[in-house]
This record gives structure tokens, sequence and C-alpha cells, in this order.
């Protein structure tokens, strides 16, 4: 069966080629909007988004992430996805969802980037610390996620090796290995 959502899925690209050119406002609103949307325990909604446009913004973005992620220091948009636990619906004293909630709404944003063609690449190398720092987050704030926002571009800007991986068929595992019906 083919689905719309199927569809949007596949095309999805974690390419580390990013161009520089700026992403319109209406486009970063649905992005957000998304995010916004995303399902949550209790409805919570534990999610925030800080969301680099600025220069001055970027630049302190853009130093927390690791040499690794090179690449991500062309894209003309970086968000940084975090919560904290006194956000969370805790169930039973001991299952804790905050974290969760905000992987759901981070996917929101990179399926919604892809139907605007746009790239959305998280990414985990960077560092939590210096985003709280640079930002005035309080030490209890958990910085999970960064995602590189643009359109595609070049991989001739990558090195060797993302050229490569960039060009390598996009893998996924056969649903037998992932599920299980009882």
């Amino acid at each position: 069966m083919e689905t719309k959502l199927l569809d949007i899925l596949r095309a999805r690209k974690a390419t580390r080629a990013i161009d520089a050119r700026p992403v319109e406002p209406e486009k970063l609103e649905a992005i957000l909007e998304a995010a916004r949307l995303s399902a949550s325990c209790f409805n919570n909604q534990p999610w925030r988004f800080l969301v680099l446009t600025e220069p001055a913004g970027l630049e302190k973005g853009r130093d927390a992430l690791s040499r690794g992620n090179y690449w991500a220091r062309t894209a003309p948009v970086l968000i940084y996805g975090y919560s904290q636990a006194d956000l969370d619906c805790v169930i039973g004293g001991v299952r804790e969802y905050y974290l969760f909630d905000l992987g759901m709404a981070v996917q929101n944003v990179l399926l919604q980037a892809t139907e605007l063609d746009l790239v959305a690449r998280p990414m985990a190398g960077f560092s939590p610390k210096k985003v709280r720092q640079a930002f005035g987050l309080s030490d209890d704030v958990r910085v999970m996620v960064a995602i590189a926002v643009g359109y595609e571009g070049d991989i001739a800007t990558l090195e060797e090796q993302h050229q490569e991986m960039s060009r390598a068929p996009r893998e996924r595992k056969a649903l037998e290995e992932i599920v299980s019906f009882r």
C-alpha cells in the first residue's frame, strides 16, 4: 500500500550537504508548527526548541558542534531540541516520557522539512554544556539534539568520506528484523 506519509518518509534525505541559502520564514514556521502539533504524554508538550537563524545565535550554536559536524556550519538554520524532567509525565513513578515526546516532535520537524523540499539533519555530535552556557539554559535542561535545516547543497563541499556516504544507497532493515507478531 502506498500513502502520502510513506512517500515523505522515502523522500527524506539525511544528506550533510546543506546550502547556505536562507529558509523562507513561512517554511520555518510550518516546520515548527509540525513540532507543536506532536503527540505527547498527557498532552504535556515537554519539547522546547532553540531556533537559530540570526548571525550571533548561529555562531554560538555552531561553536557547540563537534568537529565531525563541520558540514552543519553552512546551514542557515540550526535548531537545538531540549526538555527537562519537570516537564514530564511520569507513570507508575518510573516511566519517564519527556525525551520520547521530544523525539516525536523532532520526527515531525524532519517530515515537515522533507515535504517542503528541505533537509533537516539531526545530530548528536555537539556539546550540550556549551549550548546551555551560550544561551543561558539551566543545568537541569537536557539538550538532546541539534538539527541542521536548509536546502540541499553540493556534496562536493563535503570531505571525501561524507561524499561517499552521501552517494551510498539508503539502507533499512527488513520488517522481519524489527517486527514480531504474536
